[in-house]
């Protein structure tokens, strides 16, 4: 076995678009996709009914930690994998530094106007009953949330227009992609 698996990172703000963009991505690359959000989402499952992420949120630290135990998990069985979350800064660095295998990493910042943040935070709240799992009362704003900052291939990507007719990424989902191959 030559070379070491990749890592294709997709954070932002709530309500960007990158489980969007990292569902799209991993399917055209042909590996899994790992959300951080989806792993809460089935934790609120188990925890049954009166689950209140305001409340001290009892998940969260559980969801973080499962998030990175199983990009570790894929990345030491020499799999290559796209990961979403919106973790700022800290919580991205704090969780890489914790991974034990070598990997080739990929960084994908998406950004979007924040009146469209809030438009697409509000749709997806109303719209979507997972949504159970995160405290939406209280969403990050693009304009606060901390990007991660490491020292790898970055590539910041508009989300403006995705989704819309005849809309797409900016750079377009062909140069994400290629981004992406390395």
């Amino acid at each position: 076995m030559s070379g070491a698996p990749k890592l294709v990172l997709v954070t932002g703000p709530s309500a960007v678009g990158k489980t969007t963009l990292a569902r799209r991505l991993a399917a055209a690359i042909g590996c899994p996709m790992v959300s951080r959000d989806e792993i809460k989402e089935g934790m609120v499952a188990a925890y049954g009914p009166g689950y209140d992420p305001a409340a001290g949120d009892p998940l969260a630290l559980p969801a973080y930690d499962t998030f990175f135990a199983a990009l570790d998990l894929l990345l030491s069985s020499r799999t290559t994998l796209v990961a979403e979350a919106a973790f700022q800064h800290r919580l991205w660095s704090d969780g890489l530094a914790r991974l034990t295998t070598p990997y080739a990493l990929r960084l994908i910042r998406c950004t979007a106007h924040p009146e469209l943040l809030r438009s697409r935070h509000l749709t997806r709240r109303a719209a979507l009953a997972s949504r159970a799992a995160h405290d939406d009362a209280h969403p990050v704003a693009g304009s606060a949330f901390e990007a991660l900052r490491v020292d790898a291939p970055t590539l910041d990507v508009a989300t403006d227009s995705a989704g819309q007719p005849d809309g797409d990424y900016r750079p377009g989902f062909a140069e994400i992609l290629e981004f992406a191959h390395g």
